[in-house]
């Protein structure tokens, strides 16, 4: 059971690397095993070009580590907290892409322009608040998480998976860890592109609801017609 957790985070890292969204040992995938309730993430500071399936580190929800020689990521207090708090995700993305960083260094949430957003994202992109003071010289990391969190107190986790951190970058998720980094990419594409958006029309619209809604529950509603039957 740990061996294929291992794997599939493992695997989702790379894929990660690969897609050119982290350089250095800039950013970090971690997935839930939800029966065992054990999570595995990338350790922290170890290089991708190193990396092994065997040093993925497993902690309990709880933050403490069952298997693993290795520190796990820093970020591993913020992916805990959405994992106790955002039922029915599986796997977490943490980037500092550079457009999706781009727009939370701005502190904007990304607006949903248009249709290629809209089949990931159903709306705009939320940002989080600041934390505070006591925040930053607190637990920073899980309060991060906890920021995350309340950003999400009126939209759905499920149908907008992912989040940018006010001057920090990026979060997805999704029900795998292969999915959350497929999010990751979707969400540094749509980034640079309502940036060129915005460049050519700086008073673009918002794409419309009705429009919206189509595209997006065309993959993900419960009459989802997109790709192959399943």
């Amino acid at each position: 059971m740990l061996d294929d957790l291992k794997q599939q985070v493992y695997r989702a890292n790379m894929t990660l690397h690969r897609s050119g969204l982290v350089l250095l040992t800039f950013g970090n995938v971690s997935g839930l095993d939800a029966e065992a309730q054990l999570v595995a993430i990338k350790p922290s500071g170890v290089s991708y070009e190193e990396l092994q399936p065997e040093q993925m580190v497993v902690l309990d929800l709880d933050g403490v580590v069952v298997e693993g020689d290795l520190r796990p990521s820093s970020d591993t207090p913020t992916h805990l907290e959405l994992y106790r708090q955002f039922p029915g995700i599986g796997g977490i993305t943490h980037t500092h892409s550079t457009y999706a960083t781009a727009w939370a260094q701005a502190r904007r949430p990304l607006p949903c322009y248009g249709t290629t957003h809209a089949d990931y994202f159903r709306g705009p992109v939320p940002l989080t608040n600041n934390l505070t003071t006591e925040a930053l010289t607190g637990d920073y990391e899980l309060e991060t998480g906890k920021a995350i969190v309340a950003a999400f107190e009126d939209i759905d986790h499920h149908q907008v998976p992912g989040v940018l951190v006010v001057s920090h970058g990026p979060f997805t998720w999704g029900s795998s860890p292969a999915e959350a980094v497929e999010n990751a990419i979707v969400l540094e594409q749509v980034a640079l592109t309502a940036t060129l958006t915005e460049s050519l029309q700086p008073q673009a619209r918002s794409i419309s609801s009705q429009l919206l809604d189509k595209h997006f529950l065309r993959k993900h509603g419960k009459d989802a017609y997109y790709g192959q039957a399943r």
